[in-house]
């Protein structure tokens, strides 16, 4: 059979193959993009043990306050939860003061997070943004930020360290929040003790090192 001169071959439009993969991976990526929307308070679940508290304070009613003027100027951080709603990871004081104004929405940024990952930020948040922090509050959060910690340095894909070098969760854990290892070690302890005598120590009736003698 005589072959076609090549003046007469068609070649494929490899231009707009190109477009459509460009187009594509295009699209993943919007729809990958995270994005802020509004998000019914009653869909929205507090972080399990959750160790900081909402208090109805004076800066809480100037919150609330600003909410009902203004609105969320900045929006909470939340991940879906298999049910269909989501689960707070940063902004739990927001929605707090947002029911107290009688608004019924809040904008957040949903994010798919491991429990760890999860952990992770919103203890980190807590610590940057909030003052006057009590021994409890700081007990907890100092242990389960620890204990995810030690969780992810166990995976070899969540750290660039060599291998046989040892994750030391507390060293990196006092660099970032400006206690002594010691120090965070001591609050650790606290969370032995039983709820009594811990709203003591927070009460400031019974001073930490006391605490921590008592904690053993």
């Amino acid at each position: 059979m005589p072959r076609k001169p090549l003046s007469e071959v068609q070649i494929p439009d490899l231009n707009l193959d190109e477009d459509i993969l460009f187009k594509s991976e295009k699209t993943i990526q919007e729809n990958n993009a995270e994005k802020v929307i509004n998000i019914p308070l009653d869909e929205i679940t507090d972080f399990p043990n959750h160790p900081f508290k909402v208090r109805e304070d004076k800066a809480m009613v100037e919150l609330s306050e600003s909410i009902a003027k203004v609105g969320v100027l900045m929006p909470a951080l939340v991940r879906p939860k298999e049910d269909g709603k989501y689960e707070m990871i940063a902004g739990h004081r927001r929605k707090f003061a947002s029911q107290y104004a009688n608004i019924e929405t809040i904008p957040c940024i949903v994010r798919n997070l491991s429990d760890d990952e999860a952990t992770i930020i919103m203890v980190d948040t807590n610590l940057r943004q909030r003052e006057n922090l009590l021994p409890s509050e700081k007990a907890f959060a100092y242990k389960m930020k620890l204990d995810a910690m030690n969780r992810q340095g166990t995976r070899s894909d969540l750290t660039s360290r060599q291998v046989g070098e040892k994750l030391n969760s507390i060293k990196i854990l006092s660099k970032e929040i400006d206690e002594s290892e010691r120090q965070i070690q001591r609050y650790v302890r606290l969370t032995n003790l039983i709820k009594p005598i811990l709203d003591m120590v927070d009460e400031q009736h019974i001073a930490l090192n006391p605490a921590v003698e008592i904690s053993f």
